[in-house]
């Protein structure tokens, strides 16, 4: 802790700058002008107090030694910076950008000022580092006889990979998808995480010997009851990927897709990937049901596509602005915040231009300009259709929290919602185990989630199970952290001991996800 005093000499906070709305609109790129490295970035890292209980490092579950790395940053001392940051998290250059900050929501700084700016260090560490050349990759030493199969790519399955193929073992990742990353690569939309990212990545990890298959999906092209037969360990890092559906009329009208049957093409599109879905918002009137992270994502990929005009629903009151009374600290609150999307959104109603593919520089009128409306505490309660079967609007009702359920009508809010294309965004079930159960019977839980131990392991000798195909749906950073755990867990059963730095605990139930 360079100045004890650095939390009081700054007191305000500093957020990345972000590209005007009328610019970025326009292409695929990060939403942001600057780099983690900013002439305050030092300035911002000597608030960190260096507590003597630092709540920050229980509020994120890859345990970072936040303290130390922001001191490192103050100092600018860049390689020590990242070996530490890396010693606890795989790939920080995904959490330093889509991660909600869970150590930031409990920051002790936050109980009165602003929290410390802990996910722009974890950025700013691993950009310096790449671009310093420190980031190599770590081989091991010498090779177990061991083999291991990871059946999925993302943040789960990558992390575990890579620490199982650091600790001697040759390990090989299957993905059924053309490229790595899982929903990072394809569920994310590029101007939020650049794929770049992913591939540099890719290649450190194939340089360090971890062996890749994409295109293969297990179950199929292989079964998973011969893939445990060719390795002495398989883990299951699938993945959290069905949708949640909404059983209501005329939810089999055209025109209604989920959301993850909508973004994934967008950036195969940006990527030149044949489509898959073939959807776009280009020139429609866009209707997003759910007002997650990935409805948010939903949104500025419309815009981007085009869209005629935006509504998202959200049956959820918006969130308080302001930490409330019965989510005190350091717990994680939910509170409102205007996402980069939702801020093009507005923008985009106060521009002199059209977005489009085809003129993404056309002045037109008022009644051209793509608008975004965003309501909460609504209801969806049918879909309306044309004579040729295709979406034309969704029937919606206000709601408010009921004493004798979760929302009561509120009579007389009935409306229709004109839509082309609406789009559901209401969350994940569990992950799709269809195959599995079918050709290596694993048994679920309660939730549908593959169900494991505290070591990871399910029902079937040799099979583990890590991130959202154990935990249901998560986030990234929970992700990564369950894929160091398990491949902890898997070293261990595999050899008889581990000296790989993670707990072996796996998490009993999901997690409540901020929005």
């Amino acid at each position: 802790m360079g100045d004890p005093r650095g939390f009081l000499k700054v007191r305000t906070r500093r957020e990345l700058a972000e590209r005007p709305v009328e610019e970025r609109i326009k292409d695929w790129f990060d939403v942001h002008t600057e780099s983690g490295l900013q002439s305050w970035t030092t300035e911002q890292a000597a608030r960190c107090m260096d507590c003597g209980t630092p709540f920050c490092m229980s509020g994120c579950p890859l345990g970072n030694i936040i303290p130390e790395f922001n001191d490192l940053v103050r100092q600018e001392k860049w390689e020590d910076a990242y070996n530490r940051l890396s010693e606890t998290n795989n790939f920080p250059e995904v959490t330093g950008r889509i991660c909600p900050a869970l150590c930031e929501a409990a920051c002790v700084l936050g109980i009165h000022q602003p929290a410390t700016m802990i996910q722009n260090d974890e950025r700013t560490i691993i950009d310096q580092a790449w671009s310093l050349d420190y980031v190599k990759p770590l081989p091991p030493q010498r090779l177990t006889d061991q083999t291991v199969a990871v059946v999925g790519s993302g943040p789960s399955g990558l992390a575990c990979a890579q620490q199982l193929t650091r600790a001697g073992h040759t390990v090989v990742v299957y993905e059924r998808d053309d490229a790595i990353g899982g929903l990072m690569r394809y569920g994310i939309p590029n101007f939020k995480l650049d794929k770049r990212l992913i591939d540099r990545r890719v290649e450190q990890m194939e340089a360090e010997g971890t062996v890749f298959r994409t295109g293969v999906e297990i179950g199929k092209d292989i079964s998973w009851d011969d893939l445990r037969s060719r390795y002495d360990a398989v883990v299951v890092a699938i993945g959290s990927t069905v949708p949640r559906d909404m059983k209501i009329p005329g939810r089999d009208l055209k025109g209604i897709h989920f959301a993850m049957e909508f973004l994934p093409d967008a950036t195969r599109r940006v990527y030149g990937v044949k489509p898959v879905n073939d959807i776009t918002a280009e020139g429609k009137h866009v209707v997003i049901i759910g007002g997650g992270d990935t409805g948010s994502d939903c949104l500025g990929t419309s815009l981007r596509q085009g869209a005629k005009d935006v509504t998202v629903l959200q049956i959820m009151p918006q969130e308080p602005k302001e930490r409330p009374a019965n989510q005190p600290w350091p717990t994680f609150a939910r509170l409102y915040k205007e996402t980069s999307s939702m801020e093009e959104g507005f923008e985009t109603q106060r521009a002199e231009y059209v977005y489009n593919t085809d003129s993404v520089n056309f002045e037109g009128s008022d009644e051209d300009k793509a608008k975004v409306k965003v309501e909460n505490s609504t209801a969806t309660e049918g879909f309306v259709a044309d004579e040729n079967g295709h979406v034309t609007g969704l029937k919606v009702v206000n709601v408010a929290p009921g004493e004798n359920g979760p929302f009561t009508r509120q009579p007389g809010t009935e409306r229709v919602i004109p839509a082309d294309l609406v789009l559901i965004s209401v969350g994940f079930l569990h992950p799709d185990t269809t195959t599995l159960v079918d050709q290596l019977p694993v048994d679920l839980d309660g939730r549908g989630n593959v169900a494991r131990n505290d070591k990871f392991v399910t029902s079937q000798d040799g099979v583990f199970a890590c991130g959202d195909a154990g935990r249901g749906q998560s986030l990234v950073v929970w992700a990564i952290s369950e894929g160091r755990s398990c491949a902890a867990a898997v070293d261990e059963y595999l050899t008889g001991a581990t000296e790989l730095p993670a707990p072996i605990v796996a998490s009993k139930r999901p997690m409540m996800l901020p929005r």
